[in-house]
């Protein structure tokens, strides 16, 4: 493999639009599936650089760069923000607003860093553009919506991605976290969790306040339901194993001399292991069912999954592979064995479309300065803003920089020709 120097020396170069790019970006987000002016602006730069592109999924572009013989790459960015009003206080910020699912208007803000995904993206896929002497084979440069509902990279298979480009040897992707930058975090095996949501509705039979002998108070069972579903992480589950069962919310009733009819739950469950999720799954239904029976309620309870995120596990052949590229090609020390985190992506449905392995890492994006004496202070939880945090701005440089060429030399590390 030969070393990426070739391809990267024009990257200062290459950071000048980067930069004002992602901010235009930062400035203007979109929601899941609305990221109309974002997947066209990705659409215009790559069709200037020579990529066949296509819209895939809606809102999703791929472009493929056909460069003769070798491996095939797939490199992944998400695209879309969140519906959350931006309080940073940056001059690019977002003032902009979005109307959300429920129709209601709702600021929105590259919360989660989506904007920095796109834009190191475009800056590794421009510069294999321009250097193709420098390496062989194909590269697909893939921009995902709709990440932060888990809708896009299925609305993308949904609509014929595995059979619209090549079949990748390999795929890629990253994601910037509130971590130090300029740091590069990988792993093999679970990255991040698999999640689920879930909408569980329990009936009662509605009374009045002051006759509760004639109800089945949906309250009451909702507050046993809560209480029961917390002996699934602390009783059922062994020690050492990961799994979080969350109650985000209860909901019933409108009037307090009214007993409902029904409770709505909402929880959400987070595992690093696909049997573990099945065994929390299933005794969130026994346990539901159970209280329900206990209780007398008059009807079955209903259970309703959305938001659903697969788990996201690197192959550790690819991720060897791709982490001995990156301490080759960064200063020591800023490669580091990342632990798992608990948040959830819906990228490996892709690669897990076409069957081929993948390689996912972290980036890190909050100056050295700052998250070290928030490290020493042990006040990072307190004073380091996290993804989806709407004070959440990574630091431009050397965030761009590092990111951009993580996409490359992960990408070189099965393209570059040369020695």
């Amino acid at each position: 493999m030969s070393y990426p120097s070739e391809i990267l020396a024009t990257l200062d170069q290459e950071l000048q639009w980067q930069r004002e790019l992602y901010k235009e970006f930062h400035r203007h987000p979109e929601l899941s599936l609305q990221e109309v002016a974002t997947a066209k602006t990705v659409e215009d730069k790559l069709t200037g650089w020579g990529y066949a592109v296509q819209r895939i999924g809606g809102t999703g572009v791929v472009g493929v760069l056909e460069n003769g013989e070798g491996a095939c790459v797939l490199a992944r960015a998400d695209i879309d923000a969140l519906p959350v009003t931006e309080a940073t206080g940056l001059d690019y910020a977002s003032t902009d607003t979005g109307t959300d699912t429920d129709g209601s208007t709702v600021g929105v803000m590259h919360a989660c860093g989506h904007d920095m995904h796109i834009t190191a993206l475009l800056g590794a896929a421009k510069l294999l553009a321009d250097q193709r002497g420098a390496w062989s084979g194909t590269y697909i440069a893939l921009f995902q919506p709709a990440e932060e509902t888990a809708a896009g990279a299925r609305a993308m298979l949904d609509d014929g991605l595995a059979a619209k480009v090549p079949r990748p040897d390999v795929a890629l992707a990253q994601h910037v976290m509130a971590t130090e930058a300029g740091t590069i975090g990988t792993t093999a095996g679970p990255i991040l969790s698999a999640g689920d949501s879930i909408r569980i509705t329990v009936h009662g039979r509605g009374a009045h306040g002051s006759m509760p002998h004639n109800s089945v108070d949906p309250v009451v069972l909702a507050a046993s339901i809560v209480l029961r579903l917390q002996t699934i992480v602390s009783r059922e589950t062994m020690p050492g194993e990961f799994a979080v069962v969350t109650v985000g919310a209860s909901n019933a009733g409108t009037k307090s001399n009214i007993i409902a009819d029904r409770a709505v739950l909402l929880l959400n469950i987070r595992t690093y292991d696909t049997e573990l999720r099945g065994r929390v799954i299933a005794s969130i239904e026994r346990i539901v069912r159970g209280e329900c029976a206990a209780a007398g309620s008059p009807k079955e309870p209903e259970f309703e999954y959305y938001d659903q995120y697969p788990l996201t596990t690197n192959d550790a052949g690819a991720n060897t592979k791709v982490t001995e590229a990156f301490t080759a090609h960064f200063a020591p020390g800023l490669v580091y064995h990342t632990a798992p985190a608990t948040a959830s992506e819906d990228f490996s449905r892709i690669p897990d479309a076409f069957g081929v392995p993948y390689v996912y890492w972290t980036v890190g994006s909050v100056p050295s300065d700052v998250y070290r004496k928030a490290v020493e202070n042990g006040t990072v939880a307190q004073d380091i803003p996290a993804n989806h945090s709407p004070f959440f701005a990574p630091a431009i440089d050397p965030t761009l920089a590092v990111a951009t060429q993580a996409q490359a030399v992960a990408a070189l590390a099965y393209l570059a020709t040369g020695e």
